[in-house]
């Protein structure tokens, strides 16, 4: 691992390479002066020969990127994984003057090619001398220097990003700078028990049940408080089996044992209402829920159904029956109670208005009250549906052979 300096460390010992080692290869090269400028500076101001490195381009290397330092982070421990960068440089060869009729940039050019060639792996001890208080040399991984071919179209846009005439060259990549992240890591205490009374892991051959299918009563729409239920699916079984009700208006979902339902592979679930739960008015709210089935063997872990939506509709009484036409003035009372933040509308006819009021009375057993007012009533037959949450009343009346609509849902104005 190293800190950051390790870029600077690596340009530093490249350049302190190829000043030391070119002009052995190359005798006549005594006068050599080594550059880190961009290309279209490194000329200003030098005629002797030259070679110019310049780190154009930094890349992620792809292998190192999201890998956790081997004897840093154990399993299960969380950490920022190191900045892993490949470096580009190009190193551009000049003669003496401006002519350079003895073609001395080639040999510049040779003499360092030769010895990147021979030198491919930065060692150690160079890259601490090369740049103080730097650590690149003690990162785990060792820095590789790799020729990077190009083509013409590659050079030509290299060089016309550098706004400056071509000269001999060639690219080399360095790979890998690992750079520390300072970001903190987290290490796991160790582990003192596997589980519930150091047991292990613990494996089960049956799979989790899965529904496909919720019937409601007559195929209706939506369910209500009272109601049974049917659930159709595969892997269903009564023991250590309760339907689970989740709606975003509850605090906490619903759950209740269900009962082998009337076909093969199918259970039944009873909503109680009021009568049957004096808790019901305040346990459950209109609207939409999903329905799940939970799998509790003893000892053993939670299995979890898919979820099914369902709809709950409030079940409503209406006062006054009949009204003079004009403005017309309601009031209504709703079971299951309505929640704060509820979006509650009465469906008058083909109007839909909203509530002058909403109380929910201090005993919880007892149903909300709202009162609407709509105006511009003619005369008529109108029916009367609450809406919660996207959830209606039903107004139909299927005691009967042929389903009717409620009576005490519909109000006459004359």
């Amino acid at each position: 691992m190293s800190n950051v300096l390790a870029i600077a460390a690596t340009t530093r010992t490249l350049r302190n390479l190829l000043l030391a080692r070119m002009p052995v290869l190359d005798t006549d090269l005594n006068d050599l002066e080594v550059t880190l400028q961009p290309p279209d500076v490194a000329r200003k101001g030098i005629s002797k020969a030259q070679l110019n490195l310049f780190l154009y381009q930094v890349v992620y290397n792809a292998g190192w990127r999201n890998m956790d330092m081997p004897g840093r982070v154990r399993p299960g421990e969380t950490a920022q994984p190191a900045l892993a960068l490949n470096l580009h440089y190009l190193i551009t060869a000049w003669g003496r003057g401006d002519s350079d009729i003895d073609a001395v940039s080639h040999r510049v050019l040779a003499a360092a090619m030769s010895t990147l060639h021979d030198r491919p792996v930065l060692d150690g001890d160079d890259i601490r001398n090369a740049l103080p208080d730097n650590d690149l040399a003690d990162q785990i991984e060792r820095v590789r220097l790799t020729p990077l071919p190009q083509n013409v179209e590659e050079i030509s846009k290299l060089w016309t990003a550098f706004q400056t005439n071509y000269r001999v060259s060639s690219a080399y990549e360095a790979t890998v700078v690992l750079i520390d992240s300072q970001a903190p890591s987290r290490a796991a205490l160790p582990v003192l028990r596997r589980g519930s009374q150091d047991r292990g892991v613990i494996s089960m051959a049956s799979t989790a049940p899965s529904l496909s299918k919720v019937a409601l009563p007559h195929a209706r729409a939506a369910a209500r408080l009272g109601d049974d239920i049917v659930l159709s699916g595969s892997q269903l079984a009564v023991a250590h089996v309760k339907a689970r009700f989740t709606s975003l208006r509850l605090d906490a979902p619903v759950d209740i044992v269900p009962v082998a339902g009337p076909a093969q592979g199918t259970l039944q679930v009873h909503l109680a209402d009021s009568a049957e739960d004096a808790q019901a008015p305040s346990r459950w709210a209109p609207g939409i829920y999903t329905v799940s089935l939970l799998v509790q063997q003893p000892g053993l872990p939670v299995l979890l159904s898919n979820e099914l939506p369902l709809a709950l509709a409030p079940v409503i009484t209406v006062s006054p029956l009949a009204a003079a036409a004009g403005t017309v003035n309601l009031n209504l009372t709703c079971l299951p109670r309505i929640r704060d933040g509820q979006r509650v509308f009465l469906v008058f006819g083909d109007q839909l208005v909203a509530p002058q009021s909403t109380n929910n009375p201090a005993d919880p057993q007892q149903p909300t009250a709202l009162a609407f007012q709509v105006p511009g009533v003619v005369a008529g037959t109108y029916t009367v549906r609450l809406r919660v949450d996207g959830a209606d009343s039903i107004p139909v009346d299927f005691s009967g052979a042929v389903p009717t609509f409620d009576a005490n849902q519909q109000v006459i104005v004359s």
